[in-house]
């Protein structure tokens, strides 16, 4: 009798470890995302926490039903992306976010052309041959695409309206953007248009900042505008500082830097445009085709304005600014 009882419960338990290995390999396995971003998590963490948000609105969860596997590219160090690009790609994620403007994009669609891919750029991603159309992006690639050369003419507007008497505006360029030449050339268009003079400054490393200001010192220039590209993202709160010791009144594209302690932001709220690549991801993990994504294009434009800074530097927002600013920083 006991060796019957023995023989049962050998048999139901052998039946109950097999039914455990059926049923779990029967539970699907987490979706795996790649994100290529530039500088580090923390450097990146309100665009991280807004692609988040996102793919929480397409019922996504990092760590409860999607893991991320993230990739980061040292500071003014692009030439790193194509080879994270290829890691990531090796890993066999399901989609990759080109976290880190055009040239991630480009290194993504260098390393796949199965693997989808969602992109956050300040560029015409026709003219730079990531898609076919915005409408139909056609193969493995869409995303969002935010203002920047269409407002650069506001920037320096709004430098000419707190500052009339300016004359010499210092642009800020990375030189190995490969939209430098397109900067300068808009920038030359805008101040020309407004009677103003432009000096064009080089900074591509950390290093590079500091000797940039000193020359806008010795130039006298009256107000700086600094250029969109992910090398200046990254060093927002140094530009800031070297903006008001330098005694430079400076606007950036990115609202962070009014944030970080810089005078003035104008341009695309790019947090809600990575809360969108956040969306996009989302859907393309429940099946939609990036082929099928029409490129959405950002319109939303802030202007923030930082009192304090204003006030360290000597200067007093007009009331008509201070109307027109979506925020203002005390």
């Amino acid at each position: 009798m006991k060796k019957m009882i023995r023989y049962f419960a050998a048999l139901f338990g052998g039946a109950a470890v097999a039914w455990s290995l059926v049923a779990h390999a029967q539970q699907p396995e987490k979706p795996v995302i790649g994100y290529l971003g530039s500088g580090s998590a923390e450097l990146d963490q309100g665009r991280v926490r807004a692609f988040r948000q996102g793919l929480g609105e397409t019922g996504y969860a990092e760590d409860r039903n999607v893991t991320i596997e993230f990739r980061w590219a040292a500071l003014g160090q692009s030439n790193q992306l194509p080879v994270l690009a290829t890691e990531l790609v090796q890993q066999q994620v399901g989609v990759i976010v080109a976290g880190a403007g055009t040239r991630s994009a480009l290194a993504l669609k260098m390393a796949t052309t199965s693997i989808p891919i969602v992109f956050q750029i300040a560029t015409d991603p026709v003219e730079v041959g990531l898609v076919a159309s915005l409408s139909r992006p056609g193969g493995n690639i869409t995303g969002v695409t935010s203002l920047n050369l269409e407002v650069e003419p506001k920037r320096f507007q709004l430098l000419r309206d707190l500052i009339p008497t300016a004359k010499l505006i210092a642009i800020v360029v990375n030189p190995t953007s490969p939209f430098a030449e397109a900067q300068v050339k808009e920038a030359h268009a805008a101040a020309g248009v407004l009677g103003l003079q432009v000096v064009v400054l080089h900074a591509g490393t950390v290093q590079d900042l500091d000797q940039v200001f000193a020359n806008m010192t010795q130039l006298r220039v009256d107000a700086c505008v600094i250029s969109a590209d992910s090398f200046f993202l990254n060093q927002l709160h140094r530009l800031a500082e070297l903006s008001v010791h330098h005694k430079v009144p400076t606007i950036s594209s990115y609202p962070e830097f009014a944030a970080a302690g810089g005078l003035m932001s104008y341009g695309t709220d790019v947090t809600d445009s990575f809360r969108r690549v956040g969306v996009f991801t989302g859907r393309i993990l429940n099946g939609e085709k990036p082929a099928d994504l029409p490129v959405e294009q950002a319109t939303k434009v802030t202007l923030i304005l930082n009192l304090k800074t204003g006030k360290a530097l000597g200067l007093v927002f007009p009331r008509t600014l201070l109307g027109r600013a979506d925020e203002v920083i005390e």
